[in-house]
């Protein structure tokens, strides 16, 4: 009979359901795209420009709860009712010292109006330090953040402008300091322009999507296209959206809808999507930013955003196909492969404790046949002795440790025979080697016939010795089995004419018995069954001798 490939027949089965799993999947895949892209594109930037205009707020929103506590600190009002009080101003001093070291920046500005002083105020701070770091000048460009807050309706004011200490472009926040309905001066910090534009456009990484922060006028603070450069950052950049795009649509969206109701956008207003006009990008999406006049915009190509939760249909159909596919493919590996393999396997156990018992598979004509009939066979020759074809002391010893550490648990018997040929090399020295192999072929049957027990096992120890293992077998059983294995080599009559003990082989004969705990070893029952055999030998051979296992000799 031929023999069948089960991997040839597996592949072949495998590659045609992938492939008809594949094509009814990319149809689907390709329908599903084509009807749904400008909603996933559309619902894409939406949340995003969302997203990047909460980034914001949050930010803005954790300065001013900040920086509002030490507006309105009693220690910070005192102060700048009576700045020359130095116990008043270190005790502010320390209050706003400890407000620095929550905020992002690392330092904080502070304006009197009385005095129009400014002080910087710094988390270590020295006595130098609390001295007034300039005088405010309304005539001064550089000290318009204290006097726009000071003239503003609103508690703050947000703005972006140069940090001219650090040349940098910075996101100022300004907040009044009020007492009994009277404005005593601005408390001002800022957030790092770079840092915040940066993770406001982390996800804007090509030119096919381009956002914008701008106030409602349409002037540009944040743009992700610049966020590397220079002079976008350190100098003056000023530009409105409409010197960028001409949009109708788009400028329309910015200069009407979303222009705040009083002053402020409050957190309840919802985004725009705003289709555009031929061009480089088709869609925008615009959100307020909550807690300031300034809006997110994102310009985006559908065809190159995605939000992949829309496919979520067509991707449970994929999933369906690819468990369809799983499923039948499945089937057949399990009835080829897996289920004959788990036979195999399921039945190696029994040729370890019985290498005469067939395992599964030696009668298939594939590649289970094949490597059943070679595990069959590399298992009788690494475990049996080549001449008398009964299990070799390698066997023995490997499971002789196994049965006494199933014994051990339960405290069970165990008995061993040591069997030795009599005056065997005198008889090789006389009728010849090759009589000596059929002797000893002869001895094993007699040995093997003596032991009907399944559980039982003989093993050829080496030269003319033999080792009978029986599990489970107490004195008077192992004392039985000598006597038989003495009776039927005696019953051999296989002549020999140098022996001292009789005119045959014949044997001697050592037999122990104990009970086995998890602390002995195999072999302590091998050398007591080998001290009782010795002692056979010396009482006159042809007999056996019992020796308990813990008993003296």
């Amino acid at each position: 009979m031929k023999k069948g490939r089960i991997s040839v027949r597996f592949r072949k089965i495998n590659i045609l359901l992938f492939l008809l799993a594949f094509c009814v999947m990319a149809v689907t895949m390709l329908t599903a795209f084509n009807s749904i892209i400008v909603e996933i594109s559309t619902d894409y930037a939406k949340r995003y420009t969302v997203s990047s205009a909460n980034v914001l707020s949050a930010h803005i929103t954790r300065e001013i709860n900040t920086i509002s506590k030490a507006a309105r600190s009693d220690a910070v009002t005192r102060w700048l009712k009576d700045e020359d009080d130095e116990a008043k101003k270190l005790l502010a001093y320390k209050v706003l010292a400890g407000v620095v070291g929550e905020l992002y920046s690392d330092n904080l500005y502070i304006g009197i109006e009385k005095s129009r002083n400014e002080y910087k105020i710094e988390e270590d701070y020295t006595e130098v330090s609390v001295n007034p770091l300039a005088a405010l000048n309304e005539d001064d460009p550089v000290d318009d953040w204290y006097f726009k807050c000071i003239g503003s309706v609103n508690a703050y004011i947000i703005s972006v402008g140069i940090d001219h200490v650090l040349e940098r472009k910075r996101l100022w926040l300004d907040y009044k300091v009020e007492s009994e309905g009277e404005t005593l001066g601005v408390v001002c910090t800022g957030l790092e322009f770079s840092h915040v534009s940066g993770e406001i456009f982390s996800q804007v990484h090509n030119t096919d999507m381009r956002g914008f922060i701008t106030d409602v006028n349409g002037v540009i603070y944040m743009d992700s296209l610049l966020l590397a450069d220079e002079d976008f950052l350190n100098y003056t950049y000023e530009m409105k959206i409409d010197a960028i795009f001409s949009d109708k649509a788009l400028l329309d969206a910015i200069n009407s809808n979303m222009i705040c109701a009083e002053g402020y956008f409050d957190p309840s207003v919802e985004p725009q999507v705003v289709k555009l006009g031929p061009g480089s990008y088709g869609y925008a999406t615009i959100a307020p930013i909550a807690h300031t006049d300034w809006i997110a915009l994102i310009l985006y190509d559908p065809s190159a955003t995605l939000n992949m939760s829309l496919f979520l249909p067509a991707f449970a159909i994929m999933v369906l196909l690819l468990i369809a596919f799983s499923a039948v493919t499945n089937a057949f590996s399990n009835r080829l492969i897996f289920r004959p393999l788990e036979q195999l396997d399921s039945s190696l156990p029994r040729l370890t404790e019985n290498g005469n018992v067939p395992i599964y598979g030696l009668d298939r004509v594939d590649e289970f046949g094949n490597l059943a009939n070679t595990i069959q066979e590399l298992f009788s020759k690494a475990n049996h002795d080549a001449l008398t074809e009964i299990f070799n002391r390698r066997f023995m010893e490997n499971n002789l440790q196994h049965f006494m550490e199933f014994l051990s648990r339960s405290n069970g018997l165990l008995s061993v025979l040591m069997i030795d040929v009599d005056y065997f090399k005198l008889y090789n020295d006389n009728y010849g080697h090759d009589q000596g192999d059929i002797c000893l072929k002869k001895i094993t049957h007699a040995i093997t016939g003596s032991i009907p027990r399944t559980t039982d096992f003989a093993a050829r120890y080496g030269g003319e010795e033999f080792v009978v293992v029986l599990p489970n077998t107490d004195k008077a059983g192992a004392v039985l089995i000598a006597e038989k294995v003495l009776n039927n080599v005696r019953e051999l009559a296989i002549p020999h004419a140098k022996s001292a003990a009789s005119d045959n082989i014949t044997v001697s004969i050592g037999v122990t018995t104990g009970r086995v705990t998890y602390s002995q070893k195999w072999e302590e029952y091998v050398k007591r069954a080998d001290e009782a055999m010795y002692a056979s030998k010396q009482g006159g051979r042809d007999r056996y001798t019992f020796k308990e296992l813990g008993e003296k000799l």
